[in-house]
């Protein structure tokens, strides 16, 4: 994917030199490796600090809620389709937005790279889909395939579904792919199993919110954890608190998550916070052949009602 980057900002100069937007949102290199933060560019200088690699995970979609001004945006296919909700949702208008399309193939998990070492990594880049990673002591060359996030290894929507100006060919989406075989293997379990796994799951939880701000979905003005009249969730880590603000969180997201997996690579104690949000978009699929943000032509199923929808929950 490092081939994209001078098409990038090819196209973002020529964007910004015709004043047909007022900044492009894209991504600049972080302090830390595999660490590339969002960057706004108002002329065309900010733009030369533009990259693209497979360090660039961030849902710049999250960026857009509510802003007034003309607005490029480079979007892989999880942030186009996060994009799509945002226009169905009017957080932002169409015709705000030049979306430069990026056909990805898959972030890197940083987390999985830095367990394999003891040291701290000083540098990692990337050629031909191979990831080299050096630090104190050590230098070693990985196939990218098996560092990625696992959200991208499941992908099947690499390529931007709505896009103004595309960087590259689209690439090859994935086929046979299973999805939801760690959803399965929960829902077979029995419930105090279940329990169990979620207890695990959120033993670590500080209540940090990090999954929350990363999440593209997450725009309401107070968020229910922030409500004090009605409070409707304490705010200490107490387990019961902690369980009642993810199973929230994940049904505020039920019939709109498109998987970008900003929420997982935010939280600083590396909880998989995928596992609840999986499961509703298993469900969305299932029951009413659903996938989040691929049209704006089309409601989300749970903004809808249809004479057909299934209803063999109502007892």
């Amino acid at each position: 994917m490092l081939e994209y980057i001078n098409k990038i900002k090819e196209i973002s100069t020529k964007l910004l030199e015709e004043k047909k937007v007022d900044m492009i949102v894209g991504f600049r290199k972080g302090s830390l490796p595999m660490m590339n933060e969002p960057c706004f560019a108002k002329n065309t200088e900010d733009i030369q600090s533009f990259v693209w690699d497979s360090n660039c995970g961030i849902n710049l979609a999250n960026y857009l809620t509510n802003r007034k001004e003309k607005i490029g945006i480079v979007a892989k296919g999880c942030d186009s389709r996060n994009i799509v909700t945002h226009i169905i949702e009017n957080k932002i208008n169409r015709d705000q937005l030049t979306i430069i399309g990026v056909p990805c193939k898959g972030m890197i998990d940083r987390k999985m790279i830095s367990d394999m070492f003891d040291s701290e990594i000083t540098e990692v880049t990337e050629n031909n889909g191979k990831i080299t990673v050096k630090g104190n002591g050590f230098d070693k060359t990985l196939e990218k395939t098996e560092v990625l996030q696992e959200n991208c290894a499941i992908c099947i929507h690499r390529n931007p579904v709505i896009y103004d100006e595309l960087v590259a060919k689209e690439v090859e989406e994935q086929k046979d792919v299973d999805r939801y075989e760690d959803v399965r293997n929960i829902e077979a379990m029995s419930p105090e199993d279940k329990w169990k796994t979620f207890d695990d799951l959120l033993k670590t939880c500080i209540r940090c919110y990090a999954c929350r701000n990363a999440c593209p979905l997450c725009y309401c003005p107070t968020c229910f954890v922030d409500e004090a009249k009605p409070q409707w969730v304490g705010k200490s880590q107490d387990p019961t608190d902690t369980r009642t603000f993810h199973f929230l969180r994940a049904f505020h997201c039920a019939g709109r998550c498109t998987d970008c997996g900003a929420c997982v690579r935010a939280c600083p104690m590396g909880i998989n916070v995928r596992a609840f949000t999986k499961k509703l978009e298993k469900d969305c699929f299932e029951l009413f052949n659903w996938e989040a943000g691929l049209s704006i032509e089309e409601r989300p199923p749970l903004d809808t009602f249809k004479p057909g929808d299934p209803d063999e929950f109502i007892k």
